[in-house]
This record gives structure tokens, sequence and C-alpha cells, in this order.
């Protein structure tokens, strides 16, 4: 194993216990206007997995260019959706006089 690889592990690895700490830390009423500028930060992530799969070298490669375009774009539109979902809740309803 290159030293590389070993470090892209480490950074993998505390990233992820980094951000099931911080998310765990988030109170409920703050998770949905939380995952609003979330959906700007997975929209880079878009852009650097297009440019991740276009200057790949090998097939396995794209393949993880690919598929992490694919996860992104799942993010930012479930995240667009319970978005929407949550400013319904602010919508005033009809009155209906009977």
């Amino acid at each position: 194993m290159s030293p590389e690889f070993i470090q892209g592990i480490v950074v993998f690895v505390l990233a992820a216990f980094i951000g099931f700490e911080v998310i765990s830390k988030v109170p409920p009423t703050l998770h949905t206007p939380l995952m609003s500028g979330a959906n700007a930060i997975s929209g880079i992530t878009i852009v650097g997995a297009i440019i991740a799969a276009a200057f790949a070298d090998g097939v396995f490669a794209i393949i993880l260019g690919v598929l992490a375009m694919v996860f992104a774009m799942i993010n930012v539109a479930g995240g667009f959706l319970v978005t929407d979902r949550m400013l319904e809740m602010f919508k005033k309803k009809p009155v209906v006089k009977k």
C-alpha cells in the first residue's frame, strides 16, 4: 500500500467520524435549514466528481467518479425535496367559510 492510499483512508475515517459527531449534535429544529445550506456544498461535490471522472486514468477511477456524481445528485435532489416540504408547512392555508 502506498503512503497516499493510507493517508486517504485516514482522512476518510476522520471525516466520517467528525461528520457524524457534528450532525448528531444538531437539534432537529435546525436540521432542515442546515440541510438547505448543505445543498450548495453538494453542488460543489458534483462539480468535483465531474472533474474527477473527466480526468480519471483507469476504468475504476471513472466508475468511482460517476458514482460520486450520482450520490451527490441524489443528495441535492433529496435536500431540495425536504426543504420544499418544510417550506410548505409555513404557507397559509386557505380559509374555508361555511
